[in-house]
């Protein structure tokens, strides 16, 4: 199944989460000189234009980037906003007017140095064609194949370290088990590796099949974020909330996002909070 196409939800609240624990990520792993690969299993199109007919349907980044876009200047004092805000605005067209939201292989490739690299996964044809025409450095590789099978080919890599962006549309059940399946795959391979996992709270709560899979399949250190907009109804079926696991998190992550998570939740609304936690410990 394709169907499933980003730009309908580009700059939600989802985004913010997982862009912005990426971005804490980067920032860590850019502490030490030693190169990296990054791999992106879902690229998507890499910049999404907000008023692009398939954005302006839903206008979701209304309940997500936009309030922060506009609380700007009042977040300059939390570093890690700050810095996550002056990178998009980057992206802008316009200096003062939120007009594109970035997606993952943006944020990626945006602070790649020379010596590191980047593979961009997507099956997607019409995504990867758009991805195809997004300007970004020599150092990045765009892939048109499966993400999670071209994870598992590509290890080990040639560099010290290596970064691994997961996010899914969770289109089929059975991706929860699959992540979890290429996941610990993966980390038997890599074991030093820093994987991030993005996946959405439902009201069906499949995701614990995905965070059992992992705890139960011996992998240790992983961090959990969850970002939720509200209590889900009982008659409800859409996204109430965004999760993020972070396999080997740099030391001090948890703090850095949990102080910019705090402000982010004042923007989203009365019944928005955020908490995170260690999944499984060492």
């Amino acid at each position: 199944m394709l169907s499933y196409q980003h730009a309908y939800h580009a700059g939600n609240f989802a985004d913010v989460h997982k862009h912005l624990t990426l971005f804490a990520v980067i920032d860590h792993l850019l502490r030490k000189n030693s190169a990296i690969t990054y791999i992106d299993t879902h690229a998507g199109r890499g910049v999404y234009p907000l008023l692009a007919e398939e954005t302006r349907k839903l206008r979701e980044y209304r309940q997500g980037v936009a309030p922060l876009w506009q609380a700007r200047q009042a977040l300059a004092a939390e570093p890690l906003l700050n810095g996550w805000l002056a990178s998009l605005a980057e992206v802008q067209q316009h200096e003062r007017e939120l007009d594109h939201y970035p997606g993952s292989p943006w944020w990626l490739a945006q602070r790649l140095r020379p010596v590191d690299r980047l593979m961009l996964f997507e099956l997607h044809p019409g995504e990867h064609e758009h991805l195809a025409r997004q300007r970004l450095p020599d150092n990045v590789q765009r892939i048109h194949g499966d993400g999670l099978q071209g994870l598992r080919r590509r290890l080990p890599v040639s560099t010290p370290r290596l970064c691994v962006l997961v996010d899914p549309s969770y289109e089929r059940k059975s991706e929860y088990a699959e992540v979890a399946e290429a996941l610990l795959e993966a980390m038997r391979k890599v074991r030093h590796a820093v994987m991030l996992v993005w996946y959405p709270l439902l009201p069906a709560g499949r995701h614990h099949e995905l965070l059992a899979g992992l705890r139960d399949g011996g992998l240790r250190k992983i961090w959990r974020s969850e970002l939720t907009l509200r209590e889900p109804a009982t008659d409800e079926h859409g996204m109430h909330g965004s999760g993020m696991l972070v396999v080997n998190p740099p030391w001090g992550l948890d703090e850095r996002l949990a102080a910019a998570m705090a402000p982010v939740t004042a923007l989203l609304g009365e019944t928005a909070s955020h908490r995170s936690d260690w999944w499984v410990g060492e």
